[in-house]
């Protein structure tokens, strides 16, 4: 693999980080797509648009990348399924735009499928010997859903439940089924770096006092914890005093004290920002070996609290972000560098990473 390492060393303080081939070679990249994101769990989002029994929504899993054609289908018994969105005859698609229907139609030769995926009808096969089978049923997907939103899984390589718990059980406390969706603060960002340098320099808060003035002043840097999970890693940023806060009840972890928020990565591409005013998802999307598509929600708790601490400019801090990993992929193709070290008391969560990237390319 052009000299790629899989034996990042487990101990921080002695590490030293992934070649920089990772981040360059196509091979690597495509080898990425297969063993990493086509196994990982995916955020989906809100299910407003299959709420009601009969509904499709058609979606693309990581456009750019995966380019999965999907389908939310809801059965009339209020079943919610992601099935595939590619007939089982000749592959055309299936459902272009949402709407609601009594069972699934092809629209190149009217095979139909019930909102279960199974083959209902087939004109033109009379004489066909063992058929149908369970192979002409539309294949179903792990999906999982969470306060209405919904996670899939081509191919898991986790179950759900061991990567998720961490986040869940830690802020069980909130209720994220009140959170409002605001369309008004989506935002997409597109830009030139490999989609892991920015994980990296999510993963770390010391560049934070440097490239982050703004937010620099909101945040206790002395603070500042990193805990890691199975498939996660959290960031537990600490106000500093008249910064914005939680007000945490008395079952909360920090209970008593100052959190400006969790910083929640899921393993390989997803972000739960938790802010006192709500949740911020960032949604990493490789286009390239460098090229990269950041895609932000943003879901309501307290309107009031808007606009205010460390979750209060994310359009700056995310172009002060964005500059940051775009010169880097610059610098990382100098024949004269390699690979670095990690700050063990900042960098451990990008060891992490490093390491759970490693053991997924090496299969």
């Amino acid at each position: 693999m052009n000299g790629l390492r899989f034996d990042i060393d487990p101990d921080v303080a002695r590490a030293r980080t992934i070649a920089k081939d990772f981040y360059l070679d196509e091979s690597v990249y495509a080898l990425a797509r297969e063993r990493l994101f086509a196994r990982a769990w995916h955020w989906l989002g809100p299910l407003d648009e299959v709420a009601a029994p009969g509904a499709l929504a058609p979606l693309t899993l990581l456009p750019g990348l995966l380019d999965e054609p999907l389908l939310l289908a809801r059965d009339e018994a209020g079943t919610l399924r992601a099935l595939s969105n590619v007939c089982t005859h000749r592959g055309m698609p299936l459902v272009d735009k949402p709407c609601r229907a009594k069972e699934i139609r092809c629209p190149y030769h009217s095979r139909r499928f019930g909102l279960d995926g199974r083959l209902r009808f087939m004109p033109g096969f009379e004489g066909a010997r063992d058929f149908p089978t369970a192979a002409d049923d539309l294949p179903q997907l792990a999906l999982e859903t969470i306060a209405g939103h919904a996670f899939v899984a081509l191919d898991p390589a986790l179950p759900f439940d061991d990567w998720s718990r961490e986040w869940r059980e830690r802020l069980s406390w909130l209720d994220l089924a009140s959170f409002t969706a605001d369309p008004s603060r989506a935002r997409e960002f597109t830009f030139d770096a490999h989609w892991a340098l920015y994980v990296e320099n999510y993963l770390e808060g010391l560049h934070i006092p440097f490239l982050h003035p703004a937010l620099n002043g909101k945040l206790a840097m002395d603070g500042y914890d990193y805990e890691l999970g199975r498939a996660s890693v959290l960031q537990l940023a600490r106000a500093r005093d008249g910064e914005p806060a939680f007000e945490l009840p008395a079952g909360a972890r920090e209970h008593g004290q100052r959190i400006a928020a969790y910083y929640w990565w899921l393993f390989p591409n997803l972000m739960f920002n938790f802010y006192p005013w709500g949740l911020s998802v960032n949604v990493v999307q490789p286009l390239g070996p460098a090229r990269t598509r950041v895609i932000f929600r943003s879901f309501v708790a307290d309107a009031s609290r808007l606009g205010q601490g460390a979750g209060g400019a994310l359009d700056t801090v995310e172009l002060e972000d964005e500059a940051a990993v775009v010169a880097v992929q610059r610098g990382i193709r100098s024949r004269l560098y390699r690979d670095g070290r990690y700050s063990p008391r900042h960098e451990a969560g990008v060891h992490h990473f490093h390491r759970l990237l490693a053991a997924a390319l090496a299969g």
